[in-house]
């Protein structure tokens, strides 16, 4: 739990493996300890904004489909949303001509 008296966050902040962990049933559950930390709802947001928040996406997609509440059109045009542009990097066409600058790099001599 964050300490009250000098407002900083706990070693856990952040950590979806920790404050977000996938439970027995195939689903995920913040722990109790969690639930009475002041800092949880800035915590649950930077572990779901980070890689852990893809994984976190990508097994709602997986549970609607296998469910069968989501057609394969939907499910295949939202995992591509979701792949399109990782984290951080541009998007249009400067995104895909430095993608493609990285891709050829290596080889190039």
């Amino acid at each position: 739990m964050a300490d009250p008296e000098t407002g900083t966050p706990p070693e856990c902040f952040g950590r979806i493996e920790r404050v977000f962990p996938l439970g027995e049933d195939g689903l995920r559950h913040s722990p109790p300890g969690c639930l009475a930390c002041a800092c949880k709802t800035a915590c649950l947001r930077r572990a779901l904004a980070g890689e852990g928040g893809l994984q976190v996406r990508e097994e709602r997609l997986r549970r609607a489909w296998e469910s069968g509440t989501m057609p394969f059109w939907e499910r295949w045009a939202r995992q591509k949303t979701l792949h399109a542009h990782p984290a951080g990097s541009p998007g249009g066409i400067r995104g895909w001509l430095a993608r493609r600058r990285r891709a050829a790099a290596p080889g190039e001599d």
